[in-house]
């Protein structure tokens, strides 16, 4: 701030100051400032970036608040899995050793995977680390980020959640970048990061080829597998009647909402889901070991 102030003072312009500080404010800010300052309504633009930061932050807690639960139950599930073969079947393994050509096909599995967790515990916690780290640094690699992008958009279901956060954000920003006298060239430079997706910054790229080639941005949309029809349509009109910026804000804020709906549906669906498979381990389990026992007590009578 310190230095942004400075630049101010010695006679640059707000966006100008931005530029020096790419890490903290994208391209996006910078174009639309600028636009601002040339058209004198640099309030409106600084709170309409506000409101759309704002608009991301509530979707971004939406996706997590939805993806929290499952994954809590998950962990729990694995931990308690965990727990019983290392704490609670090596005392019954003693037990069911005089029997063990009678137990059940599920004792005899948990119990081998009881064995070697407690044998070899330690290679396995290393191998589960090297594992992580190996997936970490493929996924740095472009040609596998870029396998995985494509395979969320592939996908039945999760590709359909993609495109709509995606949609979101892209058309977002291009909307009040087009509403505030930003050039569709120079939105479209400043949005190829922010949807972080190959497939859609190469779609992106396209868009900005055929507006260079005079085509419209309409027929870009119109040529891609990615958007939906409605999404197409939506946006020839708004190109046709020369309210573009507008007609993207509200398909933001209809795929916002139809994306919260979407998700809170998932949350609340997956909760019985993740008892059931809950319900399904703890039973088998615990069946495991009481089968045995049962044959032993009719064994002993």
């Amino acid at each position: 701030i310190g230095e942004v102030a400075d630049d101010i003072v010695s006679g640059q312009r707000f966006s100008e100051a931005l530029v020096r500080h790419p890490d903290l404010f994208p391209a996006t800010y910078i174009n639309l400032v600028g636009a601002s300052e040339a058209g004198g309504f640099l309030p409106q633009v600084l709170d309409q970036l506000v409101e759309m930061d704002e608009k991301q932050d509530r979707l971004r807690n939406t996706i997590v608040s939805a993806l929290t639960y499952p994954g809590v139950l998950m962990g729990f599930s694995v931990l308690v899995v965990l727990f019983i073969l290392i704490a609670v079947f090596p005392k019954f393994a003693v037990m069911f050793a005089g029997i063990y050509d009678e137990l059940p096909f599920t004792t005899k599995f948990l119990m081998g995977a009881s064995d070697v967790l407690i044998r070899y515990w330690m290679a396995l916690g290393v191998g589960l680390l090297v594992a992580i780290a190996g997936v970490a640094l493929l996924l740095r690699r472009p040609g596998v980020r870029a396998w995985v992008d494509a395979l969320k958009l592939r996908v039945p279901f999760v590709r359909d959640i993609f495109i709509k956060i995606y949609l979101v954000r892209l058309m977002r920003v291009m909307g009040i970048s087009l509403e505030r006298g930003v050039t569709i060239l120079a939105t479209l430079a400043a949005c190829r990061n922010v949807v972080d997706n190959a497939q859609f910054q190469r779609f992106i790229g396209d868009l900005e080829e055929q507006v260079t080639q005079g085509r419209g941005i309409a027929a870009g949309f119109r040529d891609s597998p990615l958007i939906p029809v409605s999404v197409q349509q939506m946006i020839g009109t708004g190109e046709e009647t020369g309210s573009l910026g507008r007609v993207m804000g509200r398909v933001a804020d209809f795929y916002e909402r139809d994306l919260t709906r979407q998700l809170n549906q998932l949350a609340k669906m997956a909760e019985p889901v993740m008892l059931l498979v809950m319900g399904i381990l703890v039973g088998t389990i615990v069946t495991s070991i009481i089968l045995p026992i049962f044959k032993m007590s009719r064994s002993a009578h």
